[in-house]
């Protein structure tokens, strides 16, 4: 069966998670994909803060191609290795634009202007090639246009950490850095929106992604509240504006909870019911959705009480069977051995190549499913520049001579420069460090791998 971009060429030179995991999905969906890296600047998720953990905590010899986040969100492509900030390299590019349909970077505003391939410059060298940039505040003449940026601290300038967080305590940021994703999806859907247009009309296009937009659109409820009503918004931690309860409570277990979420007196009743909580069923001052908003962390308390008798998972059947809106919390084991993340098709299992030393894997697939179509994780993440000769002698047809002479000069090579120094903490130091809550030794068991 024939996948929905079968045919289509992307060169994607971008960095950590926004879109290199979309260019991944392209990769899904059938679109040859070719990752450019500089020797000196290979991907962050290859080694430091981002790059997550090794496989079975082996560093290995090549511990830049074995880490857990770059694996997960760079499958499915080729790898390319130029400097691009040698004339050489920039010119194997611009080759290889000739040759494709899509060029997705990440660079911030000023640095495809002086390479000359901004999009008027790409446009001429391919007239309908589209280009997909992302950039913390976006391209042209706005102010912070120029500012480098990373979503973790982006989410002040949006506007989010002023309503994430606890009431009376500091703005906090998110978790993790969400709005990485919220670009994912984004340029997805400008890049679907431009095949489109080139298909109907034979021009490219330049979707340019700012992605201090998105995040000040997610806030966008409260940029109307300010309009509407000069009402700046608050910090409510887990709670809501007016469902009566709304919160996460422990349940048996360490560190383990469970996420309920209130809005009716019909819904408290069944809750009460369920729990066997008579104390709070028969105490009038709990009787209305009001009162019980007044009174939150009373009810919480009680309530804790008794879910902390439960198992999370059980709750959660027991409470929705009863049609309780909630959810058990879940850490990465949950994640990866949920019965309804596999009959989804969310989890794939891909075998790496035997001179990988990785064996086989479990990584997560799409977000959505469709019909008829063949989407599926095709092959692993490469390792860095196992493309360089293929691309740059068999697709552009450089001689030997000249491929010899590139690798001479450092302009493409198969070992990154300046890396990191890689850790090499143990499971068990790592849990003591607080750097993980646990590991299962038989995780391969249990996932069938």
């Amino acid at each position: 069966m024939k996948s929905p971009l079968e045919g289509i060429r992307v060169i994607e030179s971008t960095y950590v998670f926004a879109f290199p995991y979309a260019a991944g999905l392209l990769a899904d969906l059938g679109a040859e994909v070719i990752k450019i890296e500089g020797p000196g600047r290979p991907d962050t998720t290859r080694n430091g803060a981002f790059a997550g953990a090794y496989p079975d905590n082996i560093v290995g010899e090549d511990p830049w191609n074995r880490t857990a986040s770059y694996n997960q969100i760079n499958r499915g492509k080729k790898s390319l290795t130029l400097d691009l900030s040698k004339d050489e390299g920039r010119e194997i590019l611009v080759d290889m634009l000739k040759q494709s349909d899509i060029f997705m970077e990440n660079f911030t505003p000023r640095v495809m202007k002086r390479w000359g391939l901004d999009y008027p410059n790409l446009k001429k060298i391919k007239p309908d090639i589209i280009m997909v940039s992302n950039t913390g505040y976006g391209h042209g003449e706005g102010p912070w246009s120029s500012y480098p940026a990373q979503a973790t601290t982006q989410e002040a300038t949006h506007g989010h950490c002023h309503i994430t967080g606890y009431d009376n305590d500091i703005p906090s940021k998110a978790g993790q850095s969400f709005i990485d994703f919220l670009s994912c999806w984004s340029g997805l859907m400008g890049i679907a929106n431009a095949l489109r247009h080139r298909n109907k009309t034979g021009k490219g296009q330049w979707v340019d992604v700012g992605m201090y937009q998105l995040g000040a659109y997610l806030t966008s409820e409260y940029i109307l509240d300010w309009m509407s009503n000069a009402f700046k918004g608050e910090r409510v931690g887990n709670r809501h504006r007016w469902r009566s309860v709304q919160g996460v409570y422990r349940c048996s277990g360490a560190d383990e909870w469970i996420s309920i979420s209130i809005d009716t007196n019909e819904e408290w009743e069944k809750l009460c019911a369920v729990l066997n909580a008579t104390e709070l069923l028969n105490n009038s001052k709990y009787s209305t959705e009001i009162s019980r908003r007044e009174q939150y962390q009373e009810i919480d308390l009680i309530i804790e009480k008794y879910t902390k008798e439960y198992d999370k998972h059980k709750l959660t059947n027991i409470l929705q069977e009863a049609g309780i809106p909630s959810g058990a919390i879940f850490d990465s084991s949950d994640s990866n051995l949920n019965p309804h993340y596999w009959e989804r098709g969310f989890l794939e299992k891909v075998d790496f190549p035997d001179d990988r030393k990785m064996g086989q894997r479990v990584l997560m697939g799409r977000p959505w499913k469709a019909n008829k179509s063949d989407l599926k994780i095709h092959r692993p993440a490469p390792t860095f520049g196992d493309s360089n000769y293929d691309c740059i002698v068999n697709l552009l047809g450089y001689s030997q001579e000249n491929y010899n002479n590139l690798v001479n000069d450092k302009i493409t090579t198969t070992v990154p420069e300046n890396l990191r120094p890689t850790p090499t903490m143990g499971l068990d130091e790592l849990v003591k460090a607080g750097r993980l809550k646990s590991y299962d030794p038989d995780f391969k068991k249990h996932l069938n791998i």
